[in-house]
């Protein structure tokens, strides 16, 4: 059987704050499925966050080594070509036929060994810089395997708990969207607003012990009877919910306790009747 759709133009203002009390509290049960995760979802992103950021570090140090692998290469061959030289030059020393080519070989020698000194002295700073980043790039990817052990365990955490409340939290969610549907636009645009910015998201509270249920203010015992009557939607003064009694609210009158008499006070009050009994 379809159900009887209700037009919220034709609801009373109590119908409205009934509907408005019941979307407030599926809401809350609703943040309270969501608080039993506490901050896995955050330690969750966080690292993610982290994990993105190792990434990008590995990749970044390899392509150093990469540029200082290539560095190396380069300089090795540049002692070959050295080397390849101060041979060619010596062989051309027996030939020479005067002074001048004598020492401008000297010279090209002398040169090419400076060169590959050079290199040498390159390649040995290239070798250290070489080993501290292989270092670094063990820790990195140390770090990086624990923190995905890390986001494993807790993602399988938050799933657990996500699985256990995923079930009820579907059915809140289908009859906030139906309640939501129940209220004037503009009277659940207003909520919405209000719950979003008080810190406990409670838009609508009760009446409690004559206060505000939300910032616990004092209410006048005239604006509690206009409460009571229904007949327009009220606002706290101080914190802007919307107050409905306790009784729309389907909670109790809390009973006023009477204070118990001391036995001094017991005592006193013998005495007080002894001392003026009462005449017939």
């Amino acid at each position: 059987m379809a159900k009887k759709t209700v037009n919220s133009a034709e609801m009373t203002v109590e119908d409205r704050l009934k509907t408005l009390y019941q979307l407030q509290t599926t809401l809350t049960a609703i943040d309270e499925k969501r608080a039993l995760r506490g901050e896995l979802p955050l330690e969750v992103q966080d690292l993610e966050d982290e994990l993105v950021g190792l990434n990008t570090r590995v990749e970044k140090i390899m392509a150093e080594l990469a540029e200082l692998d290539a560095a190396m290469t380069e300089k090795r061959n540049s002692v070959a070509d050295a080397q390849a030289k101060i041979e060619q030059y010596k062989r051309q020393l027996d030939d020479v036929r005067n002074n001048r080519e004598y020492d401008t070989l000297s010279k090209e020698i002398e040169y090419q060994g400076l060169e590959i000194e050079l290199c040498n002295k390159k390649m040995r700073e290239g070798a250290a810089r070489i080993e501290q980043k292989k270092e670094e790039l063990l820790k990195t990817q140390e770090a990086l395997t624990g923190r995905r052990t890390d986001l494993e365990i807790k993602r399988t955490e938050l799933d657990e708990i996500m699985e256990e409340t995923r079930a009820e939290e579907e059915v809140l969610k289908a009859k906030v969207t139906e309640l939501e549907t129940m209220i004037e636009p503009r009277l659940l645009l207003s909520f919405k607003r209000i719950r979003k910015n008080v810190r406990n998201g409670l838009g609508v509270v009760p009446v409690q012990r004559d206060a505000c249920g939300g910032c616990f203010a004092q209410i006048p015992p005239q604006r509690q009877l206009d409460i009571k009557m229904h007949k327009k939607v009220i606002v706290c003064e101080y914190c802007g919910r919307i107050l409905v009694d306790p009784e729309l609210a389907g909670i109790k009158p809390a009973k006023e306790e009477k204070p118990k008499k001391t036995k001094r006070a017991a005592k006193k009050a013998v005495v007080d009747s002894d001392e003026n009994p009462i005449e017939d």
